[in-house]
């Protein structure tokens, strides 16, 4: 059997018969406060669940549906916004007496705002009706070019019973083929209640999204990101060990703040993990207001103007803000457009998380829109448009989200790259994957670095090397210090230059203790050396193995140059004691003093210049040389090979 979670939540104008409705669906009442009985309509959330049989691909399936009661009179918009953001399935209720009304509509574009795709309508007080066909079709007229335009609509009874039960089944079929609530391991609940419960302590409940709390785990509740530890949970009033999405959830949390205490637990803030960052004060996003209210004469149909003070309401939360629109000055009907949210209190956002703009006075529904962005920069620029235009124009994919993310900050731990997004962790590194096999991003180490921003450093550090190549050809490469001191200005952070000269020794460069250089480059003497050079191993291999003292080879500066050079590249070996050999003849000098020694054993330094045709002036040194190289042995007077 597939049992699949979902949440439904109601819709509709005030005493329509929501909550009637809920109640002979399930037997629960969703009315809690006595002000609500008192007064005979929702004021604030109601909760119920039902469990009804489908099938889904053929096979039977239980579907376990958190209901979510909410509030339709205008004076608490505020607080069913607060109910609806998490849904999968609408429950559009209008009453057969009234037909189509304020907050019938206002629900409707609400909830096309939130991205929400499936509903049923129910036809209630069907018994009151004096003609159905007529209400029925002025329904369907009413849905046209909303997201319900298909939408199955019941007529209902619940005095009768009428309908009931085609309510269900109408139910099931939506369902059926609605996609199972996202996993993607970054669990949400947006609180919708709080209270304490004596010998218990703090409870908050809400609709959990994203992934799953388990029993003695640590979470922070943003945007205070205060701590807390889950001590129990329950679904529908029963203990379980792991709460998933999708579900109506409560979670213990005994060592948090009652409402009561001062920075203590409220509406509207968010249980979570601290891996997800924290709140911000900014956020990009796309606003669209609905082509619905084109003709409206109502406050929610004028223009919305840049720099307006709203409320946002953003999972249960409803926060002020400023609107700044990028790009223009006003937002019309049926319009779309960029826009900067400056709120006046910290907001836990993530990239994709869909909201609702309100009038400051929270009578009209103005907009709606989806973060694109919840940690911006704050200023503007033609860059930062380019990417939340690519946002906008592709919200649910991941590879767009990646790529503008990583060209944002140039370079991102991959791990790091989209956490604060409704994007899993495997459907980020699969864009990234993605992304590198296209040459748009390069993968470094644990690194996600835009790939034109890269190549541009690495093309720059290249010329700066090859420019030091060809400034001074006697030196083995570029001192990496050096190619650091202007390219590290413009990394990210600091490790970023290791990775880099990794790349580049991958590809055509070597490192040599602190030089890079091209691995190509071969070193040779400046022009105005080369004719002193060129006497100064005339001078050397003339005499190979008793060559004239430094000061005859080199007397004057241009030929002191030319030396010290021979020596830093390898070609002359200093030995000290003013004495200097070309590398070719100390080879051959340690070939023969080698054969030498093999032959007589040992050999006293007097018989080995004898056998070098060398003077002692050379020769002493010579051999200490091979005594710290480890060719020879002193033992005695005697030189012997060092086995």
């Amino acid at each position: 059997m597939i049992a699949r979670n979902f949440i439904l939540a109601t819709a509709g104008h005030v005493d329509h018969g929501k909550s009637s409705l809920v109640k002979a669906l399930t037997g629960i009442d969703p009315d809690r406060l006595p002000e609500e009985k008192a007064r005979g309509i929702t004021i604030d959330l109601g909760f119920a669940h039902l469990e009804i049989p489908g099938q889904i691909n053929d096979e039977p399936a239980t579907f376990h549906l958190g209901i979510v009661d909410v509030p339709g009179h205008e004076d608490f918009v505020k607080n069913m916004v607060a109910g609806v953001g998490s849904i999968d399935l609408a429950l559009l209720i209008v009453a057969a007496d009234d037909g189509w009304m304020p907050q019938t509509e206002e629900h409707l574009q609400i909830l096309s705002y939130l991205g929400v795709t499936r509903a049923v309508v129910a036809l209630t007080k069907i018994d009151l009706a004096q003609d159905e066909e007529a209400i029925r079709s002025d329904l369907r007229t009413r849905l046209s070019g909303s997201p319900f335009a298909e939408a199955p609509i019941i007529s209902t009874s619940v005095p009768s019973g009428r309908g009931l039960a085609e309510l269900k089944a109408a139910l099931a079929e939506v369902l059926q083929s609605a996609p199972s609530p996202r996993n993607i391991g970054k669990p949400r609940l947006p609180i919708d209640r709080v209270f304490m419960l004596r010998g218990i302590g703090t409870v908050v409940t809400g609709t959990l999204t994203g992934g799953d709390f388990h029993r003695g785990q640590s979470v922070v509740i943003q945007p205070t990101a205060a701590t807390a530890r889950v001590r129990s949970l329950q679904n529908h009033n029963h203990e379980v060990e792991t709460s998933g999405p999708a579900t109506r959830t409560a979670l213990n949390l005994p060592d948090a703040k009652s409402p009561a205490d001062d920075r203590g637990i409220q509406r509207g803030e968010i249980v979570t993990l601290s891996e997800f960052g924290d709140a911000g004060k900014i956020a990009d996003v796309l606003l669209e207001k609905s082509d619905r209210l084109a003709q409206s004469k109502a406050p929610a149909g004028r223009p919305l103007k840049d720099g307006t003070r709203v409320r946002i309401h953003l999972g249960s939360g409803d926060v002020a803000a400023h609107v700044i629109l990028i790009g223009q000055r006003t937002l019309e009907a049926g319009g779309r457009t960029l826009a900067q949210l400056r709120f006046e209190e910290p907001v836990f956002a993530f990239a994709g998380d869909r909201f609702i703009v309100r009038d400051w006075s929270e009578q009209a529904t103005l907009a709606g829109g989806i973060v694109l962005d919840p940690d911006p920069p704050r200023e503007k620029s033609d860059s930062r448009k380019d990417l939340l235009t690519a946002r906008a124009d592709a919200p649910s994919d991941p590879v767009v989200f990646a790529l503008t993310e990583v060209q944002r900050f140039r370079a991102l731990p991959a791990k790091r790259v989209l956490v604060k997004s409704r994007f899993s962790a495997d459907e980020i590194a699969a864009a990234l994957r993605t992304l590198a096999s296209e040459k748009r991003l390069h993968l470094e180490g644990a690194w996600a670095i835009d790939a034109a921003w890269w190549k541009e450093i690495r093309d720059r550090s290249a010329q700066a090397i090859d420019a030091a190549h060809k400034a001074h050809p006697d030196l083995p490469g570029l001192r990496v210090q050096d190619l650091k001191a202007p390219i590290e200005k413009e990394l990210p952070i600091p490790e970023l230059f290791d990775l880099l000269v990794r790349d580049l020794v991958r590809d055509g460069f070597s490192q040599s203790g602190m030089t890079i250089k091209r691995a190509s480059h071969q070193l040779r003497l400046p022009p105005q050396l080369q004719t002193a050079g060129a006497k100064v191993r005339q001078a050397l291999s003339a005499k190979p193995f008793d060559p004239p003292s430094r000061k005859e080879v080199a007397p004057d500066v241009s030929s002191q140059q030319a030396l010290r050079y021979l020596v830093e590249t390898g070609e002359a070996i200093d030995l000290g004691q003013d004495v200097v050999l070309l590398s070719d003849s100390f080879q051959r000098a340690a070939e023969q003093v080698k054969g030498f020694l093999k032959t007589r054993g040992s050999a006293t330094a007097s018989e080995i210049r004898q056998a070098l045709g060398t003077s002692r002036r050379v020769l002493i040194p010579l051999l200490e040389r091979f005594d710290k190289d480890g060719l020879t042995r002193r033992e005695g007077d005697k030189r012997v090979l060092r086995h």
